[in-house]
């Protein structure tokens, strides 16, 4: 099988609830959600998806996803999308870094072994091992009232897992904590992730002050992975890294200092479901759990997590997001779609969802 061609789509993807807020000033309405899709001289065709959250997130952004897919597509062209190894051995000799654009590529080569193998993702990314898992919706930054009413509501949608967004003034921000741990219960999950957002002095406060706080999880309190290590040392809280840990290097920087319990693991940061598998396997040998989701996307991405939650330990996972049910628009029929703050996942070949061409319009590109 060889690749015949790679189309390149746009679309935007609005944000369901209104403004997403981060720390630092991050508010998210809408952002551009980047599709692509090969096809091949056997007919069989492949989708991958890249949505970076916005400019100041991580080192990405959507049409820097763009930009970096036009350069590699020419190193693409009639290479077996099934072997994964040329596909990023090409993509890496074409451009360095970029994995969140690499990604997009490796989701759609994934798509295609499936179908061509007649077995779905997760079966190839080691087994099915769960059909469903429970979700978690962030929690936009905002006044502590409109945190906790977010997330009754979202209770009471069947939502049993929040990520509490918070990195501002650190008293306010244990105020915002605290509030939501009064309208949950022992079987919900809260974390509270600062996305970086606090300098050390501040982090440690917020620490101390969120640590008496029952069942609260501690996720990403400063920019830099020394800092993140300084405050792991000084609070019981456990800890989860995400940011920080952008490649294998980095996790077992992490885990040698004994500096988190869990990660956060998003598709696009590991260059796609290839890297995210050795990501996910090496952090299930080390003992550490796994949320599992990417920066953001639509319907396919969501497949293409629900496929990597589906092949791993039950008990190794945090929790996961279907970015699908954040947003307004859906270019896959809204699939896959949860139930009750549960997900599961598509049992058909590849990631088992079938895109609506039209609904994208014309590609912005094609490699040839």
């Amino acid at each position: 099988m060889k690749i015949d061609r790679i189309e390149i789509y746009g679309y935007d993807l609005s944000y369901r609830y209104g403004k997403y807020v981060m720390s630092g000033n991050q508010v998210i309405n809408s952002i551009p959600s980047t599709v692509v899709r090969i096809l091949t001289d056997s007919g069989i065709e492949g989708w991958g998806e890249v949505c970076p959250l916005g400019p100041l997130y991580l080192a990405s952004h959507g049409l820097g996803a763009r930009a970096a897919l036009q350069q590699m597509l020419p190193a693409l062209n009639e290479l077996d999308p099934t072997n994964l190894s040329a596909i990023h051995t090409a993509m890496n000799a074409s451009l360095r870094g970029h994995s969140y654009a690499k990604s997009a590529i490796d989701m759609a080569c994934w798509d295609i072994l499936g179908k061509d193998s007649g077995k779905d993702v997760a079966t190839l990314l080691g087994g099915r091992l769960q059909e469903s898992f429970p979700l978690y919706k962030a929690v936009p930054l905002g006044p502590s009232e409109e945190m906790q009413q977010y997330v009754v509501d979202r209770r009471s949608e069947g939502i049993h897992r929040f990520q509490l967004k918070i990195g501002a003034n650190p008293y306010e921000d244990a105020e915002r904590v605290r509030k939501v741990v009064e309208v949950t219960t022992s079987e919900d999950v809260i974390v509270a992730d600062a996305n970086g957002g606090w300098l050390l002095q501040d982090a440690m406060i917020a620490a101390r002050l969120i640590e008496p706080l029952h069942g609260v999880l501690f996720e990403e309190p400063c920019k830099t992975l020394e800092e993140c290590l300084y405050v792991r040392q000084h609070t019981s809280l456990p800890m989860i890294l995400d940011e920080v840990i952008t490649d294998v290097n980095t996790m077992v920087r992490a885990f040698n200092a004994q500096g988190m319990e869990g990660i956060n693991l998003k598709i696009s940061k590991f260059a796609g479901l290839t890297g995210s598998k050795l990501v996910r396997d090496l952090a299930d040998s080390l003992g550490l759990r796994v949320t599992i989701e990417d920066t953001w996307g639509g319907d396919l991405v969501t497949a293409a997590v629900s496929h990597l939650a589906a092949s791993t330990r039950p008990e190794q996972v945090i929790t996961v997001s279907f970015m699908n049910d954040w947003n307004n628009e859906h270019i896959a029929g809204y699939q896959p779609r949860s139930k009750n703050g549960i997900g599961s996942v598509p049992a058909e070949p590849g990631l088992g969802v079938d895109v609506d061409v039209k609904s994208l319009g014309s590609p912005l590109f094609v490699s040839k």
